[in-house]
């Protein structure tokens, strides 16, 4: 069965269907107005999702869309782990911090995280990796080139898909020589994160590729940037193309949609299960 371990040991399956991942931004900047909230709506938000049928959450405390800057340890902590430890008293499902940060990460952990998601593939913060292997959570490594502030300023790739599977297996090697255990390592190809369009389409037609390293691989397409120049759409109506990445995204393989539409996405992958699934009746004809 392919899975991913928890610390406490738990798995969470992905081989029959991707996991839905729904999306909790802490934050008054992130790209797309429908996920920001704080505090209290932040929770409300998070059980809201989980009860659309998340199948776990994506809580982060600072943007990291094309140009923006640091926020300080101190405010990312202020921001996340409140919101961690109520959300962790009030729902079940696994909770995945988004940070760059080790003593984020710690704090959030101690206070009911389960999985680190790190935008910069363990490289920005050393400790960040002594910290997973040691805490035994699984981690997400994602690839981009540069920083949020810096990754769209004219990226270029000759083979896209080539050179971001190469890059992502040497974070892979960095976090298992720091400890990280072969089953608590996803991989993200980084969609939309130092990228042009062509390159997330390539991304995304060839998303096997990724598959075939054996490692988890959690597609981020959400509402992004290359939708919308595809489609002509803003933000608010890329829903649809989102879902068609998605579902191409569950027919290569995906173990995890991070998504903001949580009911949507679920509906899709329902839909899909029930269109493979389907088989001639072999008694009386069947109610159409």
């Amino acid at each position: 069965m392919k899975a991913i371990r928890l610390a406490s040991g738990a798995l969470l399956p992905y081989e029959r269907r991707p996991l839905v991942m729904g999306i909790v931004n802490t934050t008054p900047d992130s790209f797309y107005p429908g996920s920001r909230a704080s505090g209290e709506e932040a929770v409300r938000k998070a059980v809201a999702l989980v009860e659309e049928g998340a199948d776990l959450l994506d809580i982060g405390a600072e943007s990291s869309r094309p140009g923006s800057d640091y926020v300080s340890e101190e405010e990312e902590l202020a921001r996340l782990v409140p919101v961690v430890r109520e959300v962790r008293r009030l729902v079940d499902v696994p909770i995945s911090v988004d940070t760059r940060k080790a003593r984020v990460a710690r704090e959030a952990i101690d206070a009911g995280a389960d999985i680190v998601n790190d935008i910069s593939a363990l490289r920005d913060d050393p400790d960040l990796a002594r910290l997973v292997a040691e805490r035994g959570v699984p981690v997400v490594l994602m690839h981009m080139r540069g920083t949020p502030r810096t990754m769209q300023i004219d990226p270029h790739y000759d083979d896209p898909v080539e050179e971001v599977r190469r890059e992502l297996l040497s974070f892979v090697e960095h976090a298992l020589e720091a400890g990280v255990h072969r089953d608590q390592i996803i991989i993200d190809p980084g969609f939309g994160f130092g990228k042009r369009r062509e390159d997330n389409l390539l991304l995304l037609k060839h998303l096997d590729v990724f598959v075939s390293t054996g490692y988890p691989v959690l597609v981020g397409v959400s509402r992004k940037s290359f939708i919308g120049l595809t489609l002509g759409r803003e933000v608010e109506e890329r829903l649809s193309g989102t879902l068609a990445c998605h579902y191409h995204a569950a027919l290569k393989g995906a173990a995890i949609l991070r998504v903001h539409d949580v009911k949507a996405t679920r509906d899709l992958i329902l839909m899909k299960e029930a269109v493979e699934g389907a088989t001639l009746p072999s008694g009386p004809a069947a109610e159409s």
